[in-house]
């Protein structure tokens, strides 16, 4: 679900892969729905590579977006509530109780729930794919 959305660095917003080229991709702006190419120079990093640093390991930021989509119903989130390092430290715990304080940053929260209105506003109900079952598992149960 989230491997065609991406972060472009030095780019505001989040974008969706639109087409491959030779040497750059075709993307749209989920907020404005402008196209435009991106070429092998920019840093491009698709939001279903990035995980979170827990104490005992790391959870994909699918995962991370589900549980807030679940603790606040599918509402977008008041980011203005959220500009001081305690309630930013508060609302992460609610959401992902073990991430890692050291590691996980203020701007990280932040950016991830920059990220998380974005995919709601662009009409996001569910951020994980659901795993498909191998062959043989559909073989066994029945």
């Amino acid at each position: 679900m989230l491997k065609k959305i991406l972060s472009i660095s030095g780019r505001p917003g989040l974008y969706r892969l639109i087409s491959q080229g030779k040497n750059m991709l075709i993307v749209e702006g989920l907020a404005d729905k402008r196209r435009f190419p991106v070429h092998a120079r920019d840093r491009v990093i698709s939001l279903g590579d990035i995980a979170i640093y827990t104490n005992a390991e790391e959870v994909a930021l699918g995962r991370v977006f589900e549980s807030i989509y679940a603790k606040y119903e599918g509402k977008a989130l008041d980011a203005a509530k959220y500009k001081e390092k305690e309630p930013l430290k508060e609302f992460f715990l609610e959401v992902l109780p073990d991430f890692d304080e050291d590691r996980v940053h203020m701007s990280d929260i932040k950016k991830v729930i920059t990220w998380y209105n974005l995919l709601v506003g662009d009409g996001f109900t569910k951020f994980v794919e659901e795993e498909e079952k191998p062959e043989a598992e559909e073989k066994a149960a029945e």
